[in-house]
């Protein structure tokens, strides 16, 4: 429905202008016009003594056939011919997925020389794999593998495509979701099947994770979402399994991709691989200082893990922003997790919450750290720590 004025009996009384409780409606050369603010309210045609405000109904769009969709696609994001961990884990929700709505496991692979992949992602549990190998595809580019993928949505409807939050999956999701004009749910955290209708019931942190938001796709196919890392466990690793192989589309025409990879440059600086440590040993504010991180490495070191930090840290400038754990930076699952002088602000556990084990340190008894931790210790980490690494020397 949608509210518009019959010019013909407007006047331009301004009667409507009081009515409305959102400040709407402006008179331009004497006749009222609507403005963006609008809710359809209706309040303004109750008003009008000259009856020239009408509600009208649009027409609607043509649904889409819901029946046409089936099978579960993942996209099997790939760097230098290994499959990212996040792939991983997207394989082993996606089957509890494609096992729940009764339809096909199917990873999407684009690369250049990647054949070797098909056999991995079925032992991680693929019925089908739809692969794009081509020389165009060894360097991702948006426009070629949208192009790639979003041929194949087309061609083959799956109901549901899931991709990882990376650099890649955040920059092909969206475009994909544009170019199939459907819906996207972005960093989600868990997925459920609605018993009712199979819908996918996609649900992420929402108002700063305050609070968990439950987002469903009704009108459109596929339903879209992004997966942070670290989130899903991995999909079990089953030597021998087999499925069908379905080769995608690769025919790019002039103007198809706009950009070109000159060079592709490797950070020299230690690489942080947070999704990947078992062990982690995080550092917030209550470390007093940047050297604090010296403490805390020589732990890590010691159990064979990595440091991360709080968000905290990183906005004081006191470690670089790849350490950081938490909803705005990375999520992780690791066996174990210290948090060394971390409060636990909601943002923070939303990213470590689902560790195996939490060891939580800081003076403060009544920090909210202390309620997700499966251990706590009261007390100066200046002491606690060196205290763990004398033991741990015995």
């Amino acid at each position: 429905m949608a509210i518009n004025i019959d010019k013909e009996k407007c006047v331009g009384c301004s009667i409507c202008i009081k009515s409305c409780p959102f400040d709407a409606i402006t008179v331009e050369n004497k006749v009222a016009v609507i403005g963006s603010a609008c809710t359809e309210c209706g309040a303004c045609i109750d008003k009008c003594p000259f009856e020239a405000i009408v509600k009208t109904e649009i027409e609607k769009e043509k649904k889409v056939d819901l029946s046409a969709y089936k099978d579960v696609w993942v996209f099997a994001e790939q760097r230098e011919g290994e499959l990212m961990n996040v792939a991983i884990e997207l394989m082993g929700e996606g089957r509890r997925l494609a096992d729940e709505v009764g339809s096909e496991l199917c990873a999407v692979l684009c690369g250049d020389g990647v054949q070797e992949l098909i056999s991995e992602l079925f032992a991680y549990g693929a019925d089908k794999v739809y692969i794009a190998d081509h020389p165009e595809l060894k360097s991702y580019r948006t426009d070629a593998y949208c192009k790639v993928i979003n041929d194949g949505i087309v061609k083959y409807h799956p109901e549901i495509v899931i991709l990882g939050a990376t650099h890649i999956g955040r920059d092909l999701g969206p475009c994909l979701a544009v170019a199939a004009d459907t819906g996207l749910t972005a960093d989600c955290t868990s997925f459920a099947i609605d018993p009712e209708d199979k819908k996918l019931l996609q649900t992420r942190p929402a108002f700063g994770g305050n609070l968990m938001a439950t987002i469903i796709c009704p009108e459109t196919r596929p339903q879209m979402a992004t997966v942070r890392p670290g989130v899903m466990d991995k999909a079990e690793y089953v030597e021998g399994r087999t499925g069908e192989v379905i080769e995608l589309k690769v025919d790019f025409k002039d103007g198809d991709i706009r950009t070109e990879v000159l060079k592709v440059v490797k950070d020299v600086k230690e690489m942080v691989s947070l999704t990947d440590a078992e062990i982690i040993v995080s550092g917030g504010m209550g470390l007093g200082s940047p050297e604090g991180f010296k403490l805390t490495k020589k732990l890590a070191d010691r159990l064979g893990g990595a440091i991360g930090s709080s968000r905290a840290a990183v906005d004081a400038g006191w470690i670089d922003r790849a350490y950081q754990v938490g909803q705005t930076g990375t999520t992780v699952k690791p066996r174990i997790y210290f948090a060394c002088g971390i409060s636990g602000a909601i943002q923070h556990l939303a990213g470590m919450q689902n560790s195996d084990y939490i060891v939580a340190i800081n003076t403060d008894e009544n920090a909210p750290i202390f309620e997700v931790a499966d251990y706590g210790i009261v007390g100066d980490l200046y002491k606690v720590i060196p205290a763990i690494l004398e033991a741990l020397d015995k």
